[in-house]
């Protein structure tokens, strides 16, 4: 474990953020980064989506610490600066979404080496929130988990699908997954989509952090997924999908402008958690942690209540 670049000026988190270097048990190396401080209840361990990275959550990690709590991010493998599989690096690539539980696993490692304050808490957004169901699954140490538009489930039209799971898997079979997925390419969203219309937030101010986080730091961002990265991910969504819930209390926030997973798996997981609760934000798009302060307030202010009654 040593040291790793932490872009302080652009992610705007709290005073003493830390990055490192840590290495997952197959040899890929991976960056997170930490915010702690004396006196925290507990480590919150949060799970960005596709295409994110640390200095992202720079800002929540802020308002987790505002609510008592230590964080660490992860850049997942394949984007930020982790390492990434193919020679065109801005193509989301991954064969199979069990190696994202070897990068959770080390984040698990990297917080129990450095001696963050238990109990650690799950916060995971979209891709994460894959990763993070299926870590809980696995008996991830974790007391309570938040999710924000989870990515249970790939919005793909039901006439499409057939077919994108014919190509998906000819990709394999012939060798050509390494190819970008129809409609896709190797520009990011936020600097070649206009602010009105967009998917991601109808907030302004967000917009811009996120733009300027990429056109500071074109090395952070990420294009389109692979064919695949979408074969394995219809792969473990549907893979979910066949499993309970597990016996922990989460709470799921989703925004009613939902536009980039399919809500209705998330709707069917939360109507049968035991312990699990479903927030609808009126008027939200997809991330609801980049969405306006009173969501935003919201969605940290519930969080940090939903952790601080399971320590």
């Amino acid at each position: 474990m040593t040291d790793a670049p932490l872009f302080s000026a652009v992610a705007d988190g709290p005073e003493g953020g830390r990055a490192f270097w840590v290495t997952a048990a197959d040899g890929v190396r991976l960056r997170l980064g930490s915010w702690t401080h004396p006196g925290a209840q507990g480590t919150v361990l949060l799970l960005p989506g596709r295409t994110e990275y640390v200095e992202k959550y720079g800002r929540a990690a802020g308002d987790l610490r505002a609510r008592g709590f230590a964080t660490v991010v992860i850049d997942l493998r394949g984007q930020g600066l982790a390492d990434r599989p193919l020679d065109d690096p801005m193509s989301g690539h991954v064969g199979d979404f069990a190696e994202y539980q070897l990068d959770f696993d080390a984040m698990v490692g990297f917080a129990r080496a450095q001696g963050l304050p238990e109990p650690y808490y799950l916060m995971a957004h979209s891709m994460g929130g894959c990763i993070g169901l299926r870590a809980l699954l696995r008996d991830a140490p974790i007391q309570a988990a938040a999710f924000s538009a989870p990515m249970w489930g790939i919005l793909i039209a039901a006439w499409m699908r057939p077919m994108a799971i014919a190509l998906t898997t000819a990709s394999r079979w012939f060798s050509f997954d390494d190819r970008y997925a129809p409609g896709t390419g190797a520009k990011t969203y936020v600097l070649t989509a206009p602010f009105t219309g967009n998917s991601l937030t109808t907030d302004p101010e967000m917009w811009d952090y996120m733009r300027q986080q990429a056109l500071a730091h074109p090395e952070l961002v990420l294009g389109g997924p692979s064919l695949g990265w979408v074969k394995a991910a219809l792969t473990e969504c549907h893979a979910l999908t066949l499993l309970q819930s597990p016996d922990v209390p989460v709470i799921t926030a989703l925004g009613t402008q939902e536009k980039i997973i399919d809500v209705a798996p998330v709707h069917a997981r939360m109507a049968i958690w035991p312990r699990g609760t479903l927030d609808l934000y009126t008027g939200a798009e997809h991330e609801v942690l980049m969405e306006r302060a009173p969501a935003r307030a919201r969605f940290f202010d519930q969080a940090a209540a939903l952790f601080s009654s399971h320590r």
